[in-house]
């Protein structure tokens, strides 16, 4: 097929995925901005790097004169974006497995789920100011306040 053809076949792919005119850019920048990717995913750092490498030869080639698919690939080129392609229509690429893995990990922890979904709370101070506060964090909050004045009270009592 051919390097070229390659990166369109995937291109189109991305596209239609990401439902983006960035195509393999708009695949790339959801990778960039998701959290702890490569922690959930074991290939998501070299896989990142090489969609990036790819998209630079593409546009090598396609925007610079002395630049051809002969001097700027490999045949393994080809063969990863190939193989990338595939594990999109498969559904084992980056993203992916990262919403899976997010999916995972929700349905096992049901706490993280329940409290990813609470509304903060606003107090309001004076009429005018307002905190926003989630409920875990007051109830963390109290219960190191009450343990730090049972400390203060055992040790005033001991000296």
């Amino acid at each position: 097929m051919g390097f070229i053809d390659s990166y369109k076949h995937l291109e189109k792919l991305c596209g239609d995925m990401m439902n983006d005119d960035r195509r393999v850019s708009a695949y790339i920048d959801e990778m960039i901005k998701t959290p702890n990717g490569s922690f959930y995913v074991r290939s998501w750092d070299d896989d990142l790097k090489k969609l990036k490498h790819y998209r630079w030869i593409r546009n090598q080639i396609s925007h610079e004169p002395s630049c051809t698919e002969q001097n700027m690939c490999e045949p393994e080129d080809e063969l990863w974006l190939n193989n990338f392609y595939s594990r999109i229509m498969n559904q084992t690429d980056p993203l992916s497995l990262y919403d899976q893995a997010m999916k995972a990990r929700a349905a096992n922890n049901p706490n993280a789920k329940r409290t990813q979904q609470q509304p903060k709370k606003t107090t309001v101070i004076n009429n005018h100011k307002t905190i926003q506060s989630h409920p875990v964090g007051c109830a963390t909050y109290v219960i190191i306040t009450l343990a730090i004045a049972a400390l203060c009270v055992f040790l005033l009592r001991v000296l």
